[in-house]
């Protein structure tokens, strides 16, 4: 008798999955959808494609444009020329400019603060899409319409 039981569960239980597939494909795992992030490189970076990488793998949909220069993306997006980097983001109404690493990203999504966007000036070492050896501290910064920056984060 238990047997038949377990069997005759089975059916019922596949039922179930087929389902929950559905809404888990239409709500994704965690019922939220992937925040959108458009991201501006050169095809040859190599450290612009880990750090795609590093956006995908925490949760970000990527689109990618491959482009010659990113200059005029920085220009067209407000980043001071003393914040630049490798590659331009945008994402949600804000730049993210260069390595910045992807909880910092959602930190300003949540808060969302009068602000340009986010930045990692130059490529330093141990940040997301340049990691190896060697790790240096570096700071976020924070910039502004005006050109202003403050520190939004040490790592």
């Amino acid at each position: 008798m238990k047997a038949f039981l377990l069997n005759r569960s089975r059916p019922y239980r596949r039922l179930g999955r087929a389902y929950l597939l559905p809404v888990l494909l239409l709500c994704g795992a965690g019922g939220a959808a992937a925040v959108e992030i458009t991201v501006s490189k050169t095809p040859q970076c190599g450290c612009c494609k880990k750090w795609v990488d590093h956006l995908r793998n925490n949760g970000f949909e990527v689109e990618v444009v491959d482009m010659d220069s990113v200059e005029p993306v920085k220009r067209q997006n407000g980043v001071p020329a003393a914040l630049g980097s490798c590659h331009t983001a945008v994402v949600d109404g804000y730049v993210v400019e260069g390595h910045v690493p992807a909880d910092l990203i959602k930190r300003l999504l949540n808060e969302r603060p009068k602000v340009k966007g986010l930045a990692v000036p130059g490529m330093p070492m141990g940040s997301p899409g340049m990691e190896g050896a060697q790790k240096h501290p570096y700071q976020v910064l924070t910039f502004d319409g005006e050109g202003e920056t403050s520190v939004y984060a040490d790592r």
